[in-house]
């Protein structure tokens, strides 16, 4: 197989003009930073949060559409065309999606906090609007990775994840004022399900096909074991799907042990290109990105205990972390750390016959570690405090957090803050 830098041979000619993925990142970070503000203020209800209309309700969706889908938005737009090696054919459908995702959703937040209807339904019309151009556009850059089978595998999964994600969002927006929907809990599981293993799971499963080897300067993962580990995953996902939506135990026991075949499977892979890499020290990302793996294993177990009632009243609860917050949540600012230097890197301009500027100079390494330190703590703290049903626990885990946050914000601050100093 290829390496997984091989890829970025004339990368800077695929390259979008800066403004165009950094609105995006920089939208993720401030969404990062009220996500942990409204764990703070929603302590209470977060540690035995089981679905409704909350406030915590609102926390999840600013992880999961504000930070997660948003960064994943910025990586997708770039990434994916210099992995395919074909330009976009023009900019203003991207900005187009920012324009209709980034304000929808940021009024879709405000209504499930505030309880507002009209806003809520509003929100989710024009963040659905920008998230199936953004599957329009996601679609085009697929149909043309045929020499990148895994990825686009996942990819394609991935998409039609989103458009049902969407579909059931907005189902569930309507029938906060309809009532027509038979079993709204139900179709609110299987939506997250869908949204955090369907759509983002499979786009971070299928990213690091191409990241960590890129990172870790070594080989992409053999085909055969990446097929079977997409497959198993695929299934998994179905599975879980069909089984929240349908309130079938042995459909969801199914889908979760098949998930821990299918996280082994991607983990041994993803751990043996690390191995095989030229870069011996990866730093304090690949910390984030082997807690994530460790969420992820634990989340699906505490599944399996959930799904036999051996959980608890809070068991959903802490799920709900493991999966969004351990795993999704842990795995993106671990990558998202080495994306924003690495593209700031090639936007970055010079003196003629100037060496680039190191990664490192771009952001700053003590940001970094900071939110790293309150990233794991934060996460630590909001288990136990729901383990121990403490909004105290909660509370403080919830400031930790947001002093992380804060942290991160800093170094991505840094990092933009050089990149367009450097094209002044």
């Amino acid at each position: 197989m290829t390496s997984g830098a091989g890829f970025l041979g004339g990368a800077k000619s695929r390259l979008l003009p800066a403004s165009i993925p950094f609105r995006f990142f920089a939208a993720a970070v401030a969404f990062h930073v009220l996500l942990w503000a409204a764990l703070l203020r929603a302590a209470d209800q977060m540690i035995s949060f089981r679905g409704g209309l909350a406030p915590p309700l609102a926390a999840v969706h600013l992880l999961v559409l504000g930070v997660l889908t948003t960064t994943a938005i910025g990586a997708a737009v770039q990434l994916l065309p210099v992995a395919t090696r074909r330009a976009h054919v023009a900019h203003w459908p991207i900005k187009l999606v920012f324009w209709m995702f980034v304000p929808g959703l940021a009024v879709l937040i405000t209504g499930m906090y505030l309880g507002r209807l009209p806003l809520i339904v509003a929100g989710a019309t024009a963040s659905a609007i920008g998230l199936m151009l953004f599957a329009y556009l996601l679609a085009d850059n697929l149909r043309r990775a045929g020499g990148l089978v895994i990825v686009a595998a996942y990819g394609w999964t991935a998409l039609a994840a989103l458009v049902g994600v969407v579909g059931l969002g907005l189902a569930l927006s309507l029938d906060f004022a309809g009532g027509f929907l038979p079993d709204h809990l139900a179709v609110a599981h299987s939506h997250m399900i869908l949204g955090a293993c369907g759509f983002m799971g499979m786009l971070a499963l299928g990213f690091s096909h191409i990241l960590i080897p890129m990172f870790a300067l070594s080989s992409a993962p053999s085909r055969v074991p990446a097929i079977l580990g997409f497959a198993t995953a695929a299934v998994a996902v179905i599975s879980g799907v069909l089984g929240t939506l349908f309130n079938h135990p042995a459909l969801v026991t199914a889908a979760a042990l098949i998930g821990l075949a299918a996280a082994a499977i991607h983990i041994s892979l993803m751990q043996r290109a690390i191995r095989s890499g030229m870069r011996r020290r990866q730093g304090l990302s690949f910390v984030l990105v082997r807690s994530a793996w460790v969420s992820l294993v634990a989340s699906l177990v505490l599944g399996l205990a959930i799904n036999h009632g051996l959980a608890g009243p809070n068991g959903p609860a802490l799920f709900g972390l493991l999966l969004l917050g351990g795993w999704l949540l842990s795995f993106l600012l671990g990558v998202l750390q080495r994306i924003l230097p690495f593209l700031a890197s090639m936007h970055s301009t010079g003196p003629l016959n100037a060496p680039p500027p190191r990664l490192s100079e771009l952001g700053g390494t003590l940001p970094l570690k900071v939110h790293a330190t309150c990233h794991g703590t934060a996460l630590i703290g909001l288990a136990s405090a729901i383990v121990l049903n403490s909004p105290v626990a909660a509370r403080a885990a919830s400031v930790i957090g947001l002093a992380g946050a804060i942290a991160f914000a800093a170094f991505a601050g840094n990092v933009l803050r050089r990149v367009f100093a450097s094209r002044i």
